[in-house]
């Protein structure tokens, strides 16, 4: 049955919610998806709060129900922080592929930071070199395989990110390591951790995203098969019956202890 409680998806570091287009209509066959992009933080001196007033926007639309907040990326980072300082206002949280707090970043990514629009051609051929063994590991045929490149391709150049707001959140991020950590500890949420295959995630090692077994009490973790670290897109049927295993695992242990 549909559930009508309130799920909002958070983008990751690209920050465009378009990118991720077959994942909320996935999802939005059993659920109420909200999203937004991560560019509302434009002008706003503290991003964290931006997103965080943004999500209060989503949620009180629906009557202010409490919501699961479906988190991509460098997007669980701001799930988190949501989570911790709004916890009357989420059911449950879902981190796909996420970064830890304190992931440290490389050469290549403080290089890229530091020379956004620069880089950005040298980040684009990584970006292609890092994902294409999972999107041919998600499909069959190669017919299959350029359908979804060119698709997503699309997509990517109709809703471009900005190199510049990018290098800004992640620089955010880092300032911002300890806080994240601290927040972490007070996500009450029942947590889900989403993974690809380890040999897959060329972006975020899976090892950073489970470190938040550690860092949130009571979370579980899942892995979507034949991903890496685009399954939300490359598989969102497969992604979107995740979470929806995941929540409906939540309603029957409720169901159970008030019965």
């Amino acid at each position: 049955m549909p559930d009508h409680s309130p799920l909002i998806v958070i983008p990751g570091i690209q920050g465009r919610w378009e990118w991720m287009r077959p994942t909320v209509a996935a999802l939005s066959g059993r659920r109420d998806v909200r999203t937004f992009s991560l560019d509302v933080d434009d002008g706003h001196p503290d991003s964290f709060e931006a997103w965080a007033a943004e999500i209060d926007r989503l949620i009180d639309a629906t009557g202010g129900r409490r919501a699961t907040l479906v988190a991509v990326s460098f997007g669980g980072l701001v799930g988190v922080h949501y989570a911790a300082r709004r916890p009357d206002r989420v059911r449950a949280l879902v981190l796909a592929s996420s970064p830890s707090p304190r992931m440290a970043l490389g050469a290549w990514e403080r290089r890229l930071i530091a020379h956004p629009r620069l880089l950005l051609p040298l980040f684009g051929l990584r970006g292609l070199q890092r994902l294409l063994p999972e999107v041919w590991a998600a499909h069959d045929s190669v017919g299959a395989r350029l359908s979804f490149m060119a698709r997503h391709g699309w997509e990517v150049l109709r809703r471009p990110m900005s190199p510049k707001q990018s290098a800004r959140w992640v620089r955010t991020w880092q300032d911002r390591q300890a806080e994240l950590l601290a927040a972490c500890a007070r996500v009450t949420a029942p947590t889900r951790i989403l993974i690809g295959e380890p040999a897959l995630d060329r972006v975020v090692p899976t090892h950073s995203s489970l470190d938040y077994l550690q860092l949130i009490a009571g979370a579980t973790v899942a892995t979507l098969p034949r991903t890496g670290h685009i399954g939300l897109v490359s598989r969102p049927g497969a992604f979107a019956a995740l979470v929806n295993e995941f929540l409906d695992d939540l309603d029957d242990s409720r169901t159970c202890r008030t019965a």
